[in-house]
């Protein structure tokens, strides 16, 4: 927590209007928290944001008291949000950031020099640099009119340039006093901005400049802006700019500053009516009329007008002559066209080379009884396409689901009887893939895979991300390898869903995939297993495996390599193996990118080990584990649901953070953050199992702070969730059981003493149901979590 003196003025107040910006939320929160200069407050706004925006405010306000919440009971937009934040202010100077900004590295201790050097002018104006996607960034073009050169602080007569510069209200701070003292506020609507910049600046006695960026402004790709929405809520400029004529009336002695503010209300209509996408198609020509009605009535005498193309539209605008201004923007398009000329021959050359049938059956209607699954690349069905498509055979049965799978796994004869397939690239697989009314993947379509209008994309992921992913992935050369981000977005430009299991990957994904997509927070499908399966059920897949039993069987699951080529063994299993003794057996399994590997094999042949890397149900996997090694691969999320012990074994974590990148520290030991015990050498690892370390009181508590954190949604009906939202449209869903009133499969161990005769009575002491699942625990036990049977259906479900 940190602790400041609430009576104590702050030398900033800091206003951050927040609505649907889970995804971006947390690094503009720590970008003014980690600032060097900490006399500030923070006032958050939360504008009844539909996501969980307002969640991540409060826990920010739990351990930093610089931060003030205030919650909205109805959204109010940007303004009126900002208003409620005015209200509140104790600081010495306003400034007010947008949620999906930043500010950057030493920026309020700039800005409090400044203000000292300057003795505290009414308004001090500060740079800002554009960023984009892909990680660049652009400083503002008209920097050069922030020239620190000349006297410390002046009037706007002195420097009237200063107006050149875009209307935005966070560039700038603001002396508290003179924003009470003028009863300045922001109105409702678009472009709110400029009646309070431009009232600022014309009333301000002294203003400073700043010639340094502090402020990164996010250029969202897609959404977040509304210069990039069409609507005809464009049409509140008008109303923004009678405000600004209105202040004029009431202030006589400012009006030396309406032809100034005649130009950027002129400039500003033009801008909108411009640009193609802001206003809707049948709504131009009503906007020209009432700009140039506007035009007429405000227009100062003696004005003279702007040379050049811009002062011919000035002059259609004094006619009202709308058709002349068309002609114009006609012309204009068709330079455009010229320029791209090159381009679109290009465009075009793909768009026939394109198999003519598949064209063809992009024309044809779509199939709303047609569902199309993949899973890793068209491998067999598994994960959570799996687990959506055994649901909707329950819940939406007139559905009929198809798999794509590649041409060796047809003639291999794997693929489970009773399962419809394509095989990738056949003429069945496009007249689907054409014609499907849904697409479930846990990765993406191939690129020549065309979105239709009308078609869904459900993206169901394959594990919560530990290592960086999407866009982040372009600050790691080893991660991208050559991968075109462009394409990468492209791609998941088509998602109309994204499936998540906790509120820390709802984040991640909205922020490194930026699209327009809707977030499932419903829990990973392929997690339902872990709370239905019986102890029967883990007994079968253990006498399956081999397990002999009264064996503790300890899964280890590496994940790649970024930094290195093909599999490189980073433990002795043999000698892993033989410490542990003959109470222990390894079940060993490879990432899928590295299939099974000869040395495990020989190993097998000695029994050192059960290589279980050609297993096609990794959640069979570990539903027979007693506990789990593995180093940074998301299966640790996945086992969490089972609450047995998970131990990681990071010999190279420093490596992999440089060449990979992470979104938190595993490694930190708290909390939320390390699942269980930590280990970097073997001699560790060994030790901590013969130590009893895997399994006592502080890796039960790690973990349950770990399950609390990452299986926030997943409580045996996520696919039932994502089926009732995709497809059959429901909004409202069934919330995720609380953790403590969840049903969790048995420990292999409780399983077995399930089944032992004569052991009934101290089974039921311990808490289990009559299907051999966990109804309530203590941490002593550690045989599974707490659970009230009564809230879960107790049809058994065999696992494979």
């Amino acid at each position: 927590m940190f602790e400041t003196d609430l009576d104590a003025v702050p030398r900033f107040s800091i206003i951050v209007p927040v609505f649907r910006v889970q995804g971006f939320l947390r690094e503009c929160m720590d970008s003014v928290l980690t600032q060097d200069h900490t006399d500030f407050e923070l006032i958050a706004v939360d504008d009844c944001s539909p996501d969980r925006s307002g969640a991540i405010l409060d826990e920010y306000a739990a351990r930093d008291d610089r931060v003030q919440v205030l919650h909205l009971p109805e959204n109010v937009g940007l303004g009126l949000a900002r208003n409620a934040g005015l209200e509140k202010v104790r600081g010495d100077y306003v400034l007010f950031l947008d949620s999906d900004d930043t500010l950057v590295p030493g920026a309020l201790s700039a800005l409090a020099q400044r203000l000292d050097a300057t003795e505290d002018p009414e308004i001090l104006i500060f740079d800002y640099a554009r960023t984009y996607w892909d990680g660049s960034a652009r400083r503002n073009a008209l920097a050069e009119l922030l020239d620190e050169s000349g006297a410390p602080a002046f009037s706007l007569a002195e420097r009237p340039e200063i107006l050149e510069l875009l209307q935005i209200v966070w560039n700038k701070a603001y002396r508290r006093d003179f924003v009470e003292e003028h009863g300045f506020e922001f109105p409702v609507g678009y472009y709110e901005d400029a009646p309070w910049t431009f009232c600022t600046l014309i009333t301000a006695a002294r203003i400073a400049v700043l010639d340094r960026v502090c402020l990164h402004y996010r250029q969202r790709r897609q959404g977040g802006n509304i210069l990039r929405t069409t609507s005809r809520k464009h049409f509140d400029v008008f109303d923004q700019y009678a405000r600004v004529f209105a202040y004029l009336d009431a202030h006589p002695e400012l009006s030396r500053w309406r032809p100034r503010m005649f130009r950027k209300m002129i400039d500003h209509y033009l801008t909108v009516l411009d640009d193609p996408g802001r206003l809707p198609h049948n709504a131009q020509a009503e906007f020209f009329h009432r700009a140039a009605r506007d035009y007429r009535m405000r227009i100062p005498a003696g004005f003279v007008r702007p040379t050049g193309m811009a002062g011919g539209k000035y002059a259609l605008l004094a006619k009202d002559a709308y058709p002349a201004l068309a002609g114009l923007k006609v012309a204009g398009k068709v330079q455009r066209t010229v320029r791209k000329h090159a381009g679109k021959k290009v465009k075009q050359a793909k768009k026939k080379a394109m198999d003519l049938r598949y064209q063809a059956l992009l024309r044809q209607p779509l199939d709303d009884k047609l569902a199309v699954y993949s899973a890793y690349w068209n491998r067999l069905p598994s994960c959570n396409p799996l687990a959506i498509y055994e649901k909707a055979k329950e819940l939406a049965p007139d559905v009929h689901g198809v798999w794509v799978v590649k041409q060796h796994l047809a003639d291999s004869g794997t693929i489970p009887e009773g399962f419809d397939y394509v095989v990738l690239n056949s003429p069945r697989y496009w007249e689907v893939m054409a014609r499907a009314k849904y697409l479930v993947n846990n990765v993406n379509f191939a690129d020549g895979v065309v979105k239709r209008e009308g078609q869904v994309h459900l993206q169901t992921h394959h594990g919560t991300p530990l290592k960086s992913m999407g866009v982040d992935q372009k600050r790691y050369p080893a991660a991208a390898k050559g991968m075109s981000f462009r394409k990468l977005l492209a791609r998941a430009d088509r998602w109309d869903y994204s499936v998540s299991s906790n509120q820390h990957t709802t984040e991640q994904w909205e922020r490194v995939y930026p699209c327009n997509f809707e977030s499932v927070d419903a829990g990973y499908p392929r997690n339902d297993v872990y709370y239905r399966a019986t102890a029967q059920d883990v007994l079968d897949i253990r006498e399956r495996l081999g397990i002999a039993p009264g064996k503790t069987a300890v899964l280890y699951a590496p994940t790649m390599r970024d930094y290195q080529v093909g599999y490189v063994p980073r433990l002795d299993l043999e000698k892993i193996s033989r410490e542990l003794g003959e109470d222990f057996v390894l079940l060993v399994r490879t990432h899928y990118l590295h299939g099974k590997i000869a040395a495990h094999q020989e190993l097998q042949e000695r029994g050192a080990l059960i290589d279980v890397s050609g297993h096609p149900v990794v959640e069979e996997l570990c539903l027979a584990a007693d506990a789990l090694v593995t180093d940074y691969s998301s299966i640790m999320f996945d086992y969490a649901n089972l609450d047995r012990p998970i131990i990681n074994y990071a010999d190279d974590w420093d490596t992999y953070v440089r060449s990979r990148g992470v979104t938190f520290d595993l490694l930190s030991g708290k909390p939320g953050d390390t699942p269980g015990v930590l280990a970097t050498t073997e001699d560790e690892l060994i030790e901590a199992f013969r130590s009893g370390r895997w399994d006592d009181e502080r890796a039960t508590e790690l973990r349950a702070a770990f399950r609390a954190r990452f299986c926030q949604w997943d409580d045996g009906n996520a696919a039932e969730r994502v089926v009732r939202r995709v497809l059959l449209g429901q909004q409202t869903l069934p919330e995720p059981l609380p953790q403590d009133e969840r049903t969790v499969a048995p420990s292999p161990r409780a399983a077995a003493d399930i089944g032992l005769p004569g052991r009934r009575g101290a089974c039921d002491d311990l808490g289990w149901d009559r299907r051999g699942r966990v109804r309530s625990r203590t941490p002593s036990q550690n045989l599974g979590t707490r659970a009230t049977a009564s809230h879960l259906r107790r049809s058994r479900t065999r696992c494979g």
